[in-house]
């Protein structure tokens, strides 16, 4: 009997060495969680108005160039949303400084009295260094205090300012946004604008950017700063909006405040993406009426392909 034992027991060791080699031959399957990938967009008309009627039916999103099906969708979204300013206190804005505080002053009490309660907004100023004002808060008496002691001086470290801000940004839920305040482009920052750029990607925000031009003529002015924000903005899903002190520059914040209230919050789980050595992911979102067009941020960095199995080898199937 015990024989009889012994040989059952070896031939269950045969058969289960046997369907490990097996194996060992074949791909090992390995299921992947598939990132949900969130998208804001505005849409506008040809004349650069905002609309805010538009159905799920009407969009349409490709990752890598693959349609995508749209999981989540919300008009006017109520998203809670995190507001990073960025306030450009180098020496060039000195003259103008103290009605810039004032309209952004204004801004603030505007921003909180149109929230849903979550919303939240921290500050920075930057020249040639990087200072944060106030973390983020609601406390809109904090913020306003926190910008009557910025002192103009120094160069500018716009890229700077981004880098050191995003990863904060990027902990919060929700909408993420910059709002930068400059007169013009990048002077003295250690960073790249292409490092600011990813970094920004990485925290999922957008920039918009109020755009201050004390100088109307393009002599005298930083085209080549002025055309950085531009791409910053439309890379992100922002805006650049132009102004001179005075009602212009209020009417210039009024106007961000409408596109943070009329966006399109778009989200889905990856499907079918084509994969590439680029880590980056090419977003496009479009509308199906004609003589509209989006702003949506170009992309993520991420491996959200969307691909359910992958072999041993770690190549996705």
């Amino acid at each position: 009997m015990g024989r009889h034992r012994f040989s059952a027991t070896i031939a269950a060791i045969a058969i289960a060495l046997s369907a490990a080699l097996l194996c060992a031959q074949q791909d090992v399957i390995i299921r992947t969680e598939v990132k949900l990938v969130r998208v804001l967009t505005n849409v506008r008309d040809a004349a650069g108005n905002l609309v805010g009627d538009l159905s799920k039916e009407d969009f349409e999103v490709l990752d890598n160039g693959a349609p995508q099906q749209i999981a989540i969708f919300e008009r006017q979204t109520a998203q809670p949303l995190a507001v990073s300013l960025l306030i450009d206190i180098s020496a060039s804005t000195a003259k103008d400084l103290p009605i810039e505080i004032s309209s952004l002053q204004r801004f603030i009490d505007e921003f909180f009295k149109e929230g849903t309660g979550n919303d939240l907004a921290s500050l920075y100023s930057f020249n040639d260094e990087v200072t944060l004002l106030a973390g983020f808060t609601r406390n809109r008496d904090q913020l306003k205090k926190a910008m009557r002691n910025m002192k103009a001086e120094a160069g500018t470290s716009l890229y700077d300012a981004l880098m050191l801000s995003a990863p904060r940004l990027g902990d919060r839920d929700g909408r993420r946004v910059f709002l930068v305040v400059t007169d013009g482009g990048d002077t003295t920052s250690k960073y790249s604008y292409h490092q600011a750029l990813r970094r920004v990607h990485e925290a999922e925000a957008s920039i918009f950017s109020v755009l201050i031009q004390p100088i109307t003529n393009d002599a005298g002015r930083n085209m080549g700063g002025e055309n950085a924000l531009y791409t910053l903005a439309a890379s992100t899903g922002g805006r650049v909006f132009h102004a001179s002190v005075g009602p212009r520059l209020n009417a210039a914040f009024t106007d961000v405040l409408k596109a943070l209230r009329t966006q399109y919050y778009l989200g889905y789980y990856p499907k079918n993406v084509p994969l590439n050595k680029n880590p980056f992911h090419s977003l496009e979102v479009r509308v199906k009426r004609n003589g509209l067009r989006t702003e949506a941020r170009a992309g993520y960095y991420g491996d959200s392909s969307g691909a359910a199995v992958s072999n041993g080898n770690g190549k996705r199937q």
